[in-house]
């Protein structure tokens, strides 16, 4: 058994700050990451000169850390590029706590932008077929998720309506957030009428498409309290995967979420039931169902039943996804950064309309490529610790 020694509230994100989000014409993936940046930094009044990690994985550039550096015209200890998809920039604030707890940095910056909306062409998907999958022409990454939702019903009966939900509480939340790009009312038959894309799945179970950037700035915890008043401290960090492509998932109704979940919830010393504000990586409205059971806030099969009746809508029992997720705000080809701001902003009381009272601990859940890569953190005020 692997004995676990994540410094547990060693550090703290300071902060927070999204760029362009939604359509940002004129601007590359670079100017939207390092926009974000200069915002968050601002937030607590340091410059890109005193940044000393840096943390990026760019959909258009894979060399991306080696440009940030070059953009922003700093010479970090630490550069990394590390990209699983979608999960990358949960697993960076993990390797960033690590780094600032042993002294390889003092200022970690991590960040993400994407034009993939207003860019002329569009970007090259990093979904390719393995040669056992492209004789059937499985649309990606669309078809992948559709596999995983027509096991989901075969194994547990989960209705339509039920999906629905989940999109309904996306939208319920991007009402009440300014910067999210779909905020249109959305009806429960407004979504059964929706185009089917691929079935199961039709277009409001789909995630946006859209242009944006997020940033968050990572200190020590010592650190933290002179340059924020409400620092959100990391308490747990975990990753895990078991895939790479649909077809080889041993299971799939059940993700390596229960892996990364479990470890993360161990590090923090919390459970579930003790979490004020869920952010789970929504590319598909199964991807929520799917994570609320594998981080165990309700059993393997009762996803659907659990998101019945506005639970995970506003002025429900469990805040989920409170800036209306991938689904209803913002998903640039990447989204998993967006959880960690938006946690951050929860518990730092910024949120605005959409603020859950009292929010002391979050957990923001990232996902990379078809449902292969799972990265959990658990993020708590000054109290938690």
């Amino acid at each position: 058994m692997t004995r676990d020694r994540f410094p547990r509230g060693k550090s703290a994100i300071v902060g927070a700050a999204t760029y362009g989000m939604g359509e940002a014409p004129g601007m590359s993936s670079m100017d939207l990451a390092v926009s974000a940046s200069v915002k968050a930094l601002s937030q607590v009044g340091l410059k890109p000169s005193e940044v000393d990690g840096l943390f990026i994985g760019l959909p258009d550039d894979f060399l991306s850390g080696l440009t940030f550096a070059e953009y922003l015209g700093i010479q970090p200890r630490i550069t990394e590029n590390n990209r699983t998809g979608g999960s990358a920039f949960l697993t960076h604030a993990m390797w960033a706590a690590l780094a600032i707890e042993s002294g390889q940095c003092d200022v970690a910056l991590i960040a993400y932008g994407s034009n993939q909306r207003t860019a002329s062409g569009g970007l090259v998907s990093a979904m390719r077929p393995s040669s056992y999958e492209a004789p059937y022409k499985l649309s990606r990454p669309v078809g992948a998720y559709a596999l995983a939702t027509s096991r989901y019903m075969h194994e547990y009966g989960l209705k339509r309506e039920q999906l629905g939900e989940v999109a309904l509480a996306a939208r319920q939340w991007a009402q009440l957030n300014p910067d999210a790009f779909m905020r249109d009312p959305l009806s429960m038959e407004d979504y059964l009428k929706s185009r089917m894309v691929s079935d199961p799945i039709c277009v409001r179970d789909c995630c946006l498409v859209t242009d944006g950037a997020a940033a968050v700035v990572m200190v020590s915890a010592r650190r933290a309290k002179d340059l924020v008043a409400r620092p959100v401290y990391l308490l747990g960090a975990a990753a895990a995967t078991d895939h790479r492509d649909i077809t080889s998932m041993p299971d799939l109704t059940t993700t390596a979420a229960v892996h990364s979940g479990a470890r993360a919830f161990a590090q923090a010393g919390v459970k579930p039931s003790d979490i004020d504000v869920v952010e789970l990586y929504d590319a598909f409205t199964i991807n929520t169902l799917l994570f609320l059971e594998d981080l165990g806030f309700c059993k393997k099969g009762e996803g659907g039943a659990f998101v019945e009746g506005g639970r995970i809508a506003p002025g429900g029992q469990l805040a989920v996804n409170t800036n209306g997720g991938g689904l209803s705000c913002v998903h640039p080809g990447m989204y998993g950064l967006f959880t960690m701001v938006e946690a951050t902003q929860q518990l730092m009381g910024l949120a605005g309309q959409r603020q859950v009272q009292d929010a002391k601990l979050a957990l923001a859940h990232g996902n990379g490529g078809e449902l292969s890569s799972q990265a959990t953190l658990v993020l708590g005020i000054e109290e938690t610790l």
